[in-house]
């Protein structure tokens, strides 16, 4: 039997749409499938998941998320300066340039190109969304239980995926 409201370990199904403060739209499911995810495992920013509890199927709502409970406030200690020579020879950088490093364990983090000298690149390790309360618009398209499988993996499963 499908559960009848958002609660932890049901897989959740919606459409969203993500913009900042002064309207400037960041994302949105619109034209794409929808997000599913696994409620009450940390798979989606803290302060959307908190605001989606209890809704249900056909529900819309903005949920309010300030930047403490997104991507949390912007850290100047994050802003540090890098020899190019950690930098591909042949990448072009250029202020505004986003790249991907690695964390020890493997997860990967954006960091923002603020300024290229010759010989040394000022970069910015803080998300590019810190600082910044996130306004969603969303929508509840389904709700389901989460799969015995699911739950031992962490996240939803989409189709035929079975990771």
């Amino acid at each position: 039997m499908d559960p009848q409201a958002i609660a932890d370990d049901v897989v959740v199904t919606l459409n969203y749409t993500l913009r900042l403060a002064d309207g400037t739209l960041v994302e949105t499911s619109e034209g794409r499938e929808p997000l599913e995810y696994l409620h009450g495992w940390g798979q989606i920013i803290p302060g959307l998941e908190a605001g989606l509890d209890g809704l249900t199927v056909g529900d819309s709502r903005q949920i309010i998320v300030p930047a403490a409970q997104a991507y949390g406030e912007r850290r100047p200690d994050q802003i540090h300066t890098l020899a190019r020579t950690q930098f591909p020879a042949d990448a072009p950088l250029l202020p505004g340039m986003v790249f991907h490093g690695r964390d020890e364990a493997g997860g990967t983090f954006p960091v923002t190109v603020l300024e290229v000298h010759p010989d040394q690149v000022i970069v910015d390790f803080n998300h590019p969304l810190a600082g910044e309360d996130l306004y969603f618009d969303v929508t509840v398209v389904g709700l389901r239980q989460a799969t015995p499988e699911e739950l031992s993996h962490g996240h939803a499963h989409s189709g035929d995926e079975a990771d």
